[in-house]
This record gives C-alpha cells, structure tokens and sequence, in this order.
C-alpha cells in the first residue's frame, strides 16, 4: 500500500520554523473557517476542516511534531512511502497492523503515529522477524496488546456512536495480513484519554494461546470554540474594550445549544464565568460545565474620528491604571 504524505505545515499555512504558538493561532483562525457549523456553504468543509484537525494533532504536540520533523527530512513534497510505518515500533515493517484511516485520521497519520504494540519484544512470541518460526518455547504464549488513537466528535461523546474501523491484523503463520471491518462502540460522555478495549484483536498469540487485545485510546477532536477538561470545556469569549466597560449580553455557543449570558460592566480580562451542565456527558442526566473566559481585543488600527474619541476618553476619565 503505498501511503501519501502530507505536508502539515503546508495545511496551516505556516513555515516549518514557525513557533508553537503560531501554529496554535493558524489552526484556530482555519478551524473556524472550515468548521461544519460555520462552513455550510463550503461543500469540502469536513474534509478541509479534518486536514486541519490532524495537522495540529502532529504539529501541535511538540514530541509528534518532533517525530514528523525528523521523518520529513528524508521526504520530497509528493512522494509516497510504501506502507510499512504502522504496527510494532522499530520493527521496521516486520509485522504490519494497519488501519484504513477510518479511525478519524488519514492513512499518512495512521501509517506513521497509528498502531503500536503495547510493550516492547517480538510481538508473536514464538515467531520472529518476517514471520519465520523461531524454537524459543512450545508452551502457549499470548499475543501483545496494540494501542491506536481514536479521533472522536464532540457530538459523538455528547450522544454516543458507532464507528466502522477497518484493519489488517498480522498472520501468526507468516501469511498475508487478515483484513476485516470492526464496529467500535463509542460510549456517551467517554473521556478524552479513556480507552475502548477490543477484546482479541491485537497481536495473535503463539501455540495456542490467546490474541492480545485492541485498545482505542479517544482523542476528542480539536474545536475551534471549545477545550475539553475531563467532561468540562473551556472556552473564550472576545470583547472590544468598551462592551467589557458598558457590560454586554453575549450569545455563547454551547454543545447543547446558543446560551445568553451577561457581562457585568467592569469585568476584567481573564475572569472566567461558569455555565453549569452546558459542557460533555458525565451521567445519565449530568454534564460537566462550559467555562467561558472574558478576553479582550483592540482594533489594529483606529480613523481619525476613533482616535479622537479615544483621545477625549482618555482626558475626561479618572481611571489611572498606574496610580
């Protein structure tokens, strides 16, 4: 299978010396762009703003940013890599355990950060490179565990689902690699970093014993509004200096719906107002809270009718912020 790789940088429109903050505000200003919510006239606004999920996934974590920097030293823009990333770290394509991409990210991330055994070793035990039947013991050994990251939709955590995932399990015998689709049950209210354990389909074991197991670990889709906390979200909300001094009713986006809430006059940059059960799924009738917290942005530039308004505000006012 020969996988196609993705410039991630080139997706965030940011060089590849650009700072981790830099990167955090081109994947909020194009997450916002392309978000499903936002961009219903936009008909590849999924797709663009899932291109723009997993590249932050990568560039927006320093170790996998690190790996991918390392790996795209070696790659010309265009080239493809003959699969063989994915499955048992450092074997160097011995033992392929591929998803199809249907995990929430493409077939590049899950060929290069997808499946991975769960501890180090042959991973059949009995079985070593390329297949070939070593004589180290004839007594039942178990299959390993692999872990891969599972990208999940705040809707999904907010109602539960079921994802179809496909995957191409090694052979214990050396043969081709066995391909089937699972059904992968998304729980309501799971958690970012929980697991979804599937029971025997990991590693196969060796002289009959038992197949290693299928750990899902859920990774909650990055959100142009929302950062989750457990089953709380956190989120900003942006104010012009004078609606922080006037006081404001904003409309706030919330997972349950938009939700009026008032800004006193006077409230500070930083304060963070509470909006209780209007966050993720923790219970059957309960969820988490939306934290909201108050921001504020000055225009970049000012007309001469601004700047006077500006420059009368600042003779008649008493406030002196330095005493």
């Amino acid at each position: 299978m020969a996988v196609q790789y993705r410039d991630y940088y080139e997706t965030l429109g940011v060089e590849k010396s650009a700072s981790q903050d830099d990167i955090k505000k081109a994947f909020k200003k194009l997450a916002r762009k392309y978000h499903p919510d936002v961009a219903k006239n936009l008909p590849d606004a999924e797709e663009r703003f899932k291109a723009v999920n997993e590249a932050y996934e990568v560039l927006g974590d320093s170790e996998k940013r690190k790996k991918y920097d390392t790996l795209g030293a070696n790659w010309q823009q265009g080239a493809e890599y003959p699969g063989g990333f994915s499955g048992y770290p450092g074997g160097g394509g011995q033992y392929d355990y591929n998803f199809g991409g249907s995990t929430g990210f493409s077939d590049f991330f899950e060929s290069f950060f997808g499946g991975r055994a769960a501890a180090g070793g042959d991973p059949f035990g009995a079985y070593g490179g390329g297949g070939q039947r070593r004589p180290r013991s004839t007594r039942p050994m178990a299959g390993q565990d692999i872990e891969a990251d599972l990208l999940v939709r705040i809707e999904e955590i907010m109602h539960g689902s079921v994802r179809e995932v496909r995957l191409a399990r090694p052979s214990s015998d050396g043969g081709p690699a066995k391909e089937s689709t699972i059904r992968v049950k998304i729980p309501k209210g799971i958690a970012e970093g929980q697991m979804i354990r599937c029971a025997g389909l990991g590693y196969p074991g060796a002289n009959g014993g038992p197949d290693g197991d299928l750990y899902m670990r859920v990774r909650l889709e990055r959100h142009p509004l929302y950062k989750p906390s457990g089953h709380d979200l956190d989120s900003e909300l942006v104010l012009a200096p004078w609606e922080l001094a006037l006081g404001i009713s904003a409309t706030i986006p919330t997972p349950h719906g938009d939700v009026k809430m008032t800004v006193k006059p006077g409230t500070q940059p930083g304060t963070k107002l509470r909006l209780r059960g209007k966050a993720l799924p923790k219970g059957k009738d309960e969820f988490g809270d939306l934290y909201v917290t108050i921001t504020v942005e000055f225009p970049e530039s000012s007309s001469d009718e601004e700047k006077a308004i500006w420059q009368s505000l600042a003779e008649k006012s008493s406030f002196r912020p330095r005493g």
